[in-house]
């Protein structure tokens, strides 16, 4: 049968988690006051506040104290749709002005040209927004990676933690489970994914990181696709 479909994470695996935790994050807790007075009555934004209100048990919080809890939840790393969705907003701006460039790992930049070049269907799969890592890929500092994409799932497919996230994967891609490859550094998303059924290899970056019972790799360049 073989691999068909490589699903890869973000942080950690494709892009340095520093640059999530030291540029990106705190580029967004700086930028969201503004933001949010500004696009207030945007459906999207005014969407992303209720439902922040919502999970924060809030109902009647007001523009400033929406604004304390997402800036909160960034400081908690929190997971949440709606935090996510308006980071991806602000990224887009900061992309667009040019105040970064997405950092992506060379060895990714060199695999996933040599892997589409081999017909693999690639997909990401991150906490982060489809529209952040979107804009991460598009403006890496290896180009345009976008085209060797075949798609991106998020939160709204799913908690990463979850063997039900890989499920849905699996059924919105169409492939059988041992006919996709699940790349990541992190345990419980490996795990996750065996138990829907994937193949799957840890991304080891770090000496120091929380290894599990899975075919580790360095590197890209030790990916091998059977």
């Amino acid at each position: 049968m073989g691999i068909r479909a490589i699903v890869v994470d973000t942080a950690g695996t494709t892009t340095d988690l520093n640059f999530i935790q030291d540029v990106l994050f705190p580029y967004s807790v700086k930028a969201l006051p503004d933001f949010l007075a500004q696009n207030q009555h945007n459906v999207l934004v005014e969407n992303c506040i209720c439902d922040t209100k919502d999970i924060a048990l809030e109902p009647d919080a007001d523009l400033a104290r929406v604004t304390e809890i997402l800036q909160q939840w960034v400081s908690e790393d929190r997971k949440a749709t709606p935090l996510k969705t308006l980071q991806g907003l602000i990224w887009k701006q900061g992309y667009a002005q040019g105040e970064f460039k997405g950092h992506i790992f060379p060895d990714f930049i060199e695999a996933v040209k040599r892997l589409s070049a081999q017909k693999l269907r690639i997909y990401s799969f991150s906490s982060g927004s489809v529209d952040a890592q979107k804009l991460l890929f598009s403006h890496s500092d290896g180009g345009d990676l976008t085209a060797m994409f075949n798609g991106h799932f998020d939160t709204r497919t799913g908690n990463k933690l979850d063997k039900q996230a890989y499920c849905n994967i699996l059924n919105t891609i169409s492939l059988s489970p041992k006919q996709v490859l699940f790349v990541s550094d992190v345990v419980e998303e490996l795990k996750a994914a065996e138990a829907a059924g994937m193949m799957t290899y840890q991304m080891v970056r770090d000496s120091k990181q929380r290894t599990g019972e899975f075919r580790k790799i360095s590197s890209f360049d030790e990916l091998v696709i059977e």
